[in-house]
């Protein structure tokens, strides 16, 4: 029991790690990148670009509330938590879904409020050109460095941050459009504000996105019909099994916990039957590699279940 608790703290200790350090890489970049941008917008007159800076800014944010939340939710269970602290994951996703839409209303209602005084926009300069440019190669560097340690620590939160900052590089492709053309021809000014609307638009949809999938995860929300049927066929492959009813499946963090009745031949012996669970568990777990606990019911085959 001592090995298996001391083998938990050390993998939670190695996702920490790789957390922790591809956030503060990301904390690091997203920094520079926000003073560069806003700089360059507000030297440039642009404030589409100044919204691209406050959307780069809005990831320290994030990055920031993962650096305090993944100490606590890869803490191993407890007795007063058995199933872990997943959920505090699931809440962290949730505050970086609030943050990007705080974000966006702001940049949004900026950007409509200018687009109702035109005459008084300074015209733009050509070193706007540059911020989006240089906001797209970087974020989109970080989105796949983060991403994979997402994937790799099976967190649903870095994920979410990775996310953050692929919107942040795909906010910038709008923002290039409308600046270029106000510079190419002034009266198309106005494009400069447009953009800003469409990058808070964007925004606020990948934060609805992250926050419905924060939400799924608090509420318990299990696997798809199709995922289930297919586990239920697995199950009924595995050898000794006579039958199976009731899965159902939970999800914590980015994984799932399962429970089902296992349904065995009567006569067997309770070490026989116990076996057939194990193995059933043992198959469950390396067909999906996101359950990782199945809690088994056995009842025997002649016993008719409603």
């Amino acid at each position: 029991m001592d090995q298996q608790i001391n083998q938990l703290k050390k993998t939670g200790k190695n996702i920490r790690t790789k957390i922790r350090n591809i956030t503060l890489a990301g904390l690091f970049a997203n920094i520079l990148l926000s003073v560069a941008k806003l700089a360059m917008g507000m030297a440039g007159n642009s404030q589409a670009v100044v919204a691209d800076a406050l959307h780069s800014f809005s990831d320290t944010s994030s990055d920031f509330v993962i650096l305090f939340g993944v100490k606590y939710w890869t803490a191993p269970a407890d007795h007063s938590h058995p199933f872990g602290h997943h959920k505090i994951e699931s809440f962290v996703t949730l505050c970086i879904g609030l943050i990007l839409m705080g974000v966006a209303v702001g940049i949004g209602y900026n950007a409509i409020l200018s687009l109702m005084t035109p005459d008084q926009q300074p015209p733009l300069s050509w070193l706007t050109f540059f911020a989006p440019l240089l906001s797209f190669g970087v974020k989109e560097i970080m989105f796949r460095m983060t991403y994979r340690v997402g994937v790799e620590t099976r967190s649903s939160s870095v994920k979410a941050n990775a996310w953050h900052h692929r919107t942040d590089a795909l906010s910038s492709i709008p923002v290039l459009v409308a600046v270029l053309a106000s510079l190419v021809n002034p009266e198309l000014a106005f494009l400069d504000q447009v953009g800003a609307i469409l990058v808070s638009v964007f925004i606020i949809k990948v934060g609805l996105d992250i926050l419905v999938s924060g939400m799924g995860e608090l509420l318990d929300m299990g696997m798809s019909g199709e995922d289930i049927e297919a586990l239920e066929n697995t199950v009924t492959q595995t050898p000794g099994v006579l039958g199976v009813h009731k899965i159902r499946s939970r999800k914590l963090g980015d994984s799932f916990y399962m429970d089902l009745h296992l349904e065995v031949d009567g006569s067997l012996t309770v070490t026989a039957g116990h076996d057939i669970s194990e193995e059933v568990k043992q198959v469950l777990m390396e067909k999906n590699e996101r359950i990782i606990d199945v809690m088994v019911h056995l009842e025997p085959h002649t016993i008719s279940v409603e």
